[in-house]
């Protein structure tokens, strides 16, 4: 039976592990700066608790348990973006005595100690290995520029006083960057493991968090619903109905005509004929706008073009989706932005706007923009809130950032699953 090796490493596999490194260098950063807010707030933590022994440290306790709980959450938001969500707690206790029987709080003093002392090592040791492997490798061109003393590799084992000793030196340098590689990653999840471990709301938290928000949701999509029908009902009593009510009336009419006089019976018909025609376009519109067919039919982003071509202000399309998404998925999709370029062409003054969609990490990211005059308020009666609405409904979330002078930008994310 022939033996099996392990795979060779190949230069994907190198390329795939600097990338690696390069990311843990990142988060090696990010995790270096909360754990010098952790330290500060450790400092203030002691100092309040000296002060709380003359009395004069109860005043401070308020503003430091606001001040743990901003810096515990700073740490939530970073792990967030390199992992699974990482969720926060609600609003923490405002006094002593409930601050002590918190458990979260008391979790998030033991974070600010631990990651004071790992993350703020670990940060130091990550800095310090590239710029190291970095100086080293460049020894050959700085060498001669330096001082004699100076001229030391990084842990100075020697000096340098020629250039095989400068090639050496650069030969280390290369041993450095190899061992950053390899050991970056580690220490970026050793950095976090504080927090991956006490940061997250204690067992059954996420799960009765999890049941609120699901319980909104449902609320929000029976809410979308009943809006919905009542939209339809409004163009069908106000449109539709009135056209064939309009129909019956000419076509008695026109009965009249026929025993009386014949001759005037056509013009009555053609009127009769004239407004089921316009019925039947109205009633057509009706279904057209529960689930447009050239989305049925096509795709989403010809679905949206053909929304940006009938917009009364200059939109682009920019759409990067590589399949089809389930039918609630992309017509929310298309009211979220034909509400929003109705919102444009009304109120926003713009010259322009663009319509990006996104497809990554199962979900589907609109973002839609203008350059108008800003100032955009979701409780304003300008739709936003319907759209916030039939957003919520799917379990997605909408940003909004519209400052006075614009510009204006929309951006919702829907998931959508595999």
């Amino acid at each position: 039976m022939p033996k099996t090796g392990a795979r060779p490493v190949g230069p994907r596999d190198a390329f795939d592990r600097v990338r690696a490194a390069l990311d843990a260098f990142e988060r090696l950063v990010g995790g270096f700066g909360t754990a010098a807010l952790a330290l500060l707030m450790l400092l203030w933590l002691l100092v309040t608790a000296v002060a709380c022994l003359f009395g004069v440290g109860l005043l401070l306790v308020p503003g430091t348990l606001r001040a743990l709980r901003a810096v515990a959450g700073r740490e939530r938001a970073r792990l967030s973006q390199w992992g699974p969500e990482v969720i926060g707690p609600g609003p923490g206790p405002r006094g002593l005595r409930e601050a002590v029987a918190d458990p979260t709080t008391r979790r998030e003093v033991r974070w600010v100690a631990s990651h004071a002392a790992l993350g703020t090592g670990l940060g130091v040791v990550g800095l310090t290995l590239p710029f190291a492997s970095v100086t080293d490798v460049t020894c050959p061109v700085w060498w001669r520029l330096v001082p004699p003393e100076q001229a030391t590799p990084s842990v100075e084992l020697w000096t340098v006083h020629d250039w095989p000793g400068a090639f050496a030196v650069s030969l280390l340098g290369a041993v450095w960057f190899a061992v950053t590689v390899c050991v970056t990653p580690g220490m970026a999840r050793l950095q976090a493991w504080p927090g991956r471990r006490l940061l997250p709301p204690p067992p059954g938290t996420d799960l009765a968090m999890r049941v609120m928000e699901l319980t909104a949701t449902r609320a929000a999509a029976l809410d979308a619903h009943a809006i919905e029908l009542r939209r339809i009902e409004r163009a069908l009593h106000d449109g539709t109905q009135n056209r064939i009510v309009a129909v019956n009336v000419l076509l008695g009419a026109a009965r009249r005509a026929v025993a009386r006089n014949p001759a005037d019976a056509d013009a009555v018909l053609g009127k009769a004929q004239e407004a089921a025609e316009q019925a039947l376009a109205e009633l057509r519109a009706v279904v057209r706008s529960i689930l447009p067919p050239v989305l049925a039919e096509r795709s989403l982003p010809d679905a949206l073009s053909a929304l940006a071509g009938s917009c009364p202000v200059p939109c682009r399309v920019d759409a990067d989706v590589p399949r089809r998404f389930a039918a609630s998925v992309e017509a929310t999709a298309y009211f979220v932005v034909a509400e929003a370029l109705t919102n444009v062409a009304r109120h926003s003054e713009a010259r322009h706007a663009t319509v990006e969609v996104r497809h990554g990490e199962d979900r589907l990211r609109l973002r839609i923009t203008d350059d108008g005059s800003g100032g955009a308020d979701e409780h304003a009666g300008s739709g936003l809130a319907g759209i916030r609405q039939r957003t919520e409904a799917l379990d997605g979330t909408l940003t909004l950032t519209s400052p006075p002078g614009g510009p204006t930008t929309l951006e919702v994310f829907l998931p959508c699953g595999l």
